[in-house]
């Protein structure tokens, strides 16, 4: 029997290469999820295996080329430089490993290594600061199912958000800070802005209740408040739509053009709720909504990076780690 407990960083998943084929793998089982895609099962099926399938993953593959490092997938190399960080934090008190909510390594694969070492003591850390049924809560169904299966459980705790941890708040405000020391801090007095930007989620599953948006506003009121910014200085949009149903916004996408034809200034972006980047950080943002600013009219377009194996990253995580194994390690 292993005594040291286990530490499982959950991130969402990547595809395992930028091609059409890996991509329509990752897709079939990220959109299968019932938790992400809301809709009567056998009608979805039949939309995404007829209509998305066969051509998004065509569609989609030169984005994710260029991302793609000689390492992998960004979100993949971002997430094993934070275990890589938080095994040396922790030492030989804890073993730390991660897992993909889609994809490989799967949650059910690594919950089953742990238990075969002999562990009896999990807690499972989703990088997701701000929760969401379709983010952390497909965590916790994925981690409910493995434990179904068992007949000697493991010990399970789990960390459903930190939205508002200092550590998580300070890890924003120096990030931006430190950008700000060394590109110039925005003139927002005359029409600079700063804009955070968070993943939307369907107006239909705010209404039935998801907590997202409003952990993403406690987010932005308590970083406004740190960096002692007005509140016309800084922004809260949404990013990451679709289909055709209605999403949550003001839509960053929107807003970035917007600002491009009114101001024509400089616009500073982050991300405070991917952890890792990805995709939608570094696709979307650096160079999709970087373009819609430059040909609406602005002039100065700043992408803010501050997760992967950061400082301010790793000690967000750090210190979720500490207050969830209370009790299991000596926590200094």
């Amino acid at each position: 029997m292993q005594t040291r407990p286990t530490l499982l960083l959950i991130n969402l998943g990547t595809p395992e290469a930028p091609t059409p084929s890996a991509i329509r793998t990752f897709l079939r089982e990220f959109l299968s999820d019932p938790r992400v895609v809301e809709m009567r099962p056998l009608l979805w099926k039949m939309i995404l295996e007829t209509f998305i399938l066969p051509f998004r993953p065509r569609m989609i593959a030169p984005q994710y080329r260029s991302i793609w490092t000689e390492d992998g997938s960004p979100l993949m190399r971002g997430t094993q430089e934070q275990a890589e960080q938080l095994q040396r934090i922790f030492g030989e008190q804890l073993n730390i490993r991660i897992a993909m909510r889609y994809g490989n390594p799967s949650i059910k694969d690594e919950l089953t290594r742990i238990y075969n070492a002999g562990c009896r003591k999990v807690l499972i850390l989703s990088a997701y600061p701000q929760y969401a049924a379709s983010t952390v809560g497909t965590v916790y169904d994925e981690v409910a199912r493995w434990a179904l299966s068992a007949r000697d459980q493991m010990e399970i705790r789990t960390i459903r958000s930190f939205q508002g941890a200092s550590e998580y708040i300070e890890a924003l405000a120096q990030a931006i800070e430190a950008h700000w020391q060394e590109h110039g801090r925005p003139h927002f007095d005359a029409g600079d802005r700063l804009i955070l930007s968070f993943h939307s989620i369907p107006v239909a599953m705010r209404d039935l209740g998801d907590p997202y948006p409003s952990e993403c506003e406690e987010t932005y009121d308590l970083l406004a408040e740190r960096l002692r910014l007005p509140r016309e200085a800084i922004m809260r949009t949404y990013q990451s739509v679709f289909g055709r149903a209605e999403w949550v916004g003001p839509a960053t996408i929107d807003t970035v053009k917007e600002l491009g034809c009114t101001y024509k200034g400089r616009l500073d972006v982050i991300c405070p709720g991917f952890m890792a980047d990805c995709l939608e950080t570094l696709e979307e943002i650096n160079e999709l909504n970087r373009q819609a600013f430059y040909e609406a009219g602005g002039t100065e377009f700043h992408y803010i990076p501050w997760g992967n194996g950061s400082k301010g990253a790793v000690a967000t995580l750090a210190e979720q780690i500490r207050q969830g194994t209370a009790g299991w390690l000596n926590n200094k």
